[in-house]
């Protein structure tokens, strides 16, 4: 029943969005000698927490997500390939920061958890259906937010509390459709929030709409629909997040990054809803060809504690600031240090003689390598 609702929609959608969908054309014969490439990227930290948690493990982050330790924050191998009419990308994953983000995939059944799904960091395979629409299925990054699981790929070197606390990465299908060469829509049909094995029996869905508003400035909307509450639960628990983001290009030096994120989710009383939100503010800028100077600014609020348990009263309710500085001796090598501080509203940091404190700091500096 609901794969016939899920087909009947995806369908529904596609004739919406591009009727000529139903006269599909043939492959073409360039499909025939599609681009496969071949990368990786390896990305080593020592990172030291000034409230030196004792396990080591360092609360509330992926990234750094070890104190006083050299490791591998990230690393994974991939294969791409691409085509007129079909894409795809294949990628294997491994690092600490994988073990703390896959540390709450469900087991549901004997062939679930996250023993499997932690090494796979992409694996779909996409299909060309119409001019400037595609649909991709499998195991792939998140829609939500403007940063990303990637450490390359971000403003600042560690994530930002809204980052580490929305959905990295997703299962199910997405339909792309690019109408105009400053407007990106993208139809998501996923098993839920930051999950391959299901926790339920419902499908969850969202869209991200990016929009180029000028070459310097981008507007980005996306959210996310599902319940998350179990089949046994009297009472659905509905989370529906909604987020906002801008990209702008000030001068050719000076890039920021902003964004908030509002969720809220119905309560297993079934009475009334939670809710929490977050956001941060991230400017770079480039002082020199081959240094960088990044700032970040942030908030988040779960008092109802939906997404972070503390167990404390008002749950977890934070601000943070870093700084760090980036150097590229190489196109293909980055040095990033950073030092960030988190003040929390209450005493949810563990620290070395096992109490906690309200606030946190720490150093990390990591030298990454893309090939």
């Amino acid at each position: 029943m609901v794969i016939r609702m899920l087909r009947t929609t995806i369908a529904a959608l596609v004739t919406l969005i591009a009727p000529e969908l139903v006269h599909a054309q043939a492959p073409s014969a360039a499909d025939t000698t599609p681009r496969i490439s071949i990368g990786g990227f390896v990305d080593g930290y020592f990172a030291f927490d000034f409230n030196r948690p004792p396990n080591s493990d360092r609360a509330f982050t992926t990234q750094p997500a070890r104190h006083n330790e050299f490791n591998v924050n990230l690393a994974f191998v991939e294969a791409r390939l691409d085509a007129p009419r079909v894409r795809g990308r294949f990628a294997l994953q491994t690092g600490t920061s994988v073990q703390s983000n896959y540390a709450g995939e469900p087991r549901n059944g004997t062939v679930s958890g996250p023993d499997l799904a932690r090494l796979i960091q992409e694996a779909f395979a996409g299909v060309k259906i119409a001019d400037n629409v595609w649909i991709d299925g499998g195991i792939f990054l998140s829609h939500i937010g403007l940063e990303g699981f990637i450490s390359r790929d971000n403003l600042a070197y560690t994530r930002s509390l809204v980052a580490d606390y929305s959905p990295y990465y997703e299962s199910g299908v997405r339909l792309a459709w690019v109408p105009t060469p400053r407007v990106t829509a993208v139809i998501h049909v996923v098993n839920g929030w930051q999950n391959i094995s299901e926790t339920n029996s419902a499908k969850s869905g969202g869209v991200r709409v990016d929009y180029a508003a000028s070459p310097t400035t981008t507007f980005t909307y996306y959210n996310y629909v599902g319940d998350e509450g179990a089949d046994s639960a009297r009472h659905r628990q509905v989370r529906f997040y909604n987020g906002a983001g801008l990209k702008a290009t000030f001068t050719p030096a000076l890039l920021v990054l902003a964004e908030f994120d509002y969720g809220t989710q119905g309560r297993a009383s079934g009475s009334g809803n939670t809710s929490w939100y977050g956001g941060m503010l991230t400017g770079r800028y480039q002082a020199t060809p081959m240094a960088a100077i990044v700032g970040r600014v942030e908030r988040y609020a779960d008092t109802d504690q939906t997404i972070v348990i503390t167990g404390q009263q008002d749950g977890l309710r934070a601000n943070g600031l870093s700084l760090g500085v980036d150097i590229a001796p190489q196109a293909r090598m980055l040095w990033r240090t950073e030092i960030r501080g988190l003040q929390a509203a209450r005493a949810v940091f563990p620290t070395h003689d096992g109490r906690s404190a309200k606030s946190d700091a720490f150093v990390v500096s990591s030298l990454a390598l893309t090939f």
